[in-house]
């Protein structure tokens, strides 16, 4: 039976998709901790609710989280228990958390990270690329300038290239990849664990042609085998 500590962070994963695929011991967390600090508190409801879980909910997200890092330090050095979650994956990877971890670090509180969903590895292991040597961004820059300079500088890196990006960027994104990366054989992830969950392998000139004839929505996973 999973018992929550008092002065305790917990970081808790959450489903990026099927509400289903969240663990037994992250509900028991949630269950249990004195407050849960939600990136969009209106999106966290309806995980909450599918569960049964009512709780003190207060906001901690990108916009807010260096301003609200020292509150939430501040509960916990009270004794509170809190839960951190984001709209979907686990904190701080491509989502907020890092400057509420280091706060508390630095405060000497102590912080549980449980174990759970995050978007890119589902992606990772059917891509058929290697998984023993791989390299994550998370999301490039949404200057294309920028984002061609970050692309030039992760060619250099060999193994298998991980990056994150939206629907309205995506083409964009490729059409970077196929300037940097021609030759180079691309997976992409679309809408993972949600019902218009895709795979799309092949060159990134194919892949342009066939996402272009495709409907384009949710966030996508790009894997580059640069090796």
């Amino acid at each position: 039976m999973t018992e929550v500590e008092e002065s305790t962070l917990y970081l808790v994963p959450t489903p990026i998709g099927n509400l289903e695929d969240i663990t037994l011991r992250a509900l028991e967390i949630l269950k249990q901790v004195d407050i849960i600090a939600c990136e969009d508190t209106r999106h966290s409801m309806k995980l909450l609710n599918h569960h049964g879980i009512k709780k003190r909910l207060i906001a901690y997200h990108s916009y807010n989280e260096k301003n609200s890092a020292s509150g939430i330090v501040k509960l916990l050095g009270e004794g509170k228990s809190i839960a951190l979650i984001s709209d979907g994956g686990s904190p701080c990877i491509s989502d907020p958390g890092y400057p509420l971890v280091n706060e508390c670090i630095k405060a000497g509180i102590n912080i549980i990270a449980l174990p759970g969903p995050t978007a890119f590895v589902p992606v990772l292991s059917v891509s058929g690329f290697r998984t023993d040597i791989f390299y994550f961004s998370g999301f490039l820059s949404c200057k294309s300038g920028k984002r061609k300079n970050e692309l030039t500088e992760l060619a250099h890196i060999k193994g298998t290239l991980i990056v994150y990006e939206g629907p309205h960027r995506i083409l964009k994104l490729m059409d970077d990849i196929l300037q940097i990366f021609p030759e180079k054989n691309v997976c992409i992830g679309k809408e993972i664990s949600k019902i218009n969950e895709k795979i799309y392998r092949g060159k990134p000139s194919d892949l342009i042609k066939e996402l272009e004839s495709d409907k384009i929505l949710g966030e996508f996973v790009v894997l580059i085998a640069n090796y």
